[in-house]
């Protein structure tokens, strides 16, 4: 009743449709702006999504994940590069685990 196997491949087919519905089903290109803009965003909100919860699960501390997630935003809000905002957010955390 409960074979591995069967889900394996249920979950395998899905992933193949999903992948492989979207390029046999829509041959023209996309001229419509919002769905164009929807698609340009996906890569980016998939890894914010999967990467905010490690943040703060990271540390030992939720606050100092807190307190570098906000030191990283700011940085690279106001032009850091993205090897100032790592090492930036590492030494946040590094002092506050220090102290919390």
């Amino acid at each position: 009743m409960h074979n591995i196997w069967i889900y394996l491949l249920v979950m395998a087919g899905v992933t193949y449709l999903i992948r492989v519905l979207p390029l046999t089903l829509i041959r023209a290109e996309i001229k419509n702006q919002t769905i164009r803009s929807f698609l340009y965003y996906v890569p980016y909100v998939t890894l914010a999504v999967m990467t905010f919860p490690a943040i703060l699960d990271a540390t030992n501390s939720m606050w100092a994940g807190l307190a570098a997630l906000i030191v990283g935003i700011l940085l690279a809000w106001f032009g850091g590069s993205l090897f100032q905002v790592a090492v930036a957010a590492c030494v946040i955390v590094f002092v506050l685990e220090l102290f919390l």
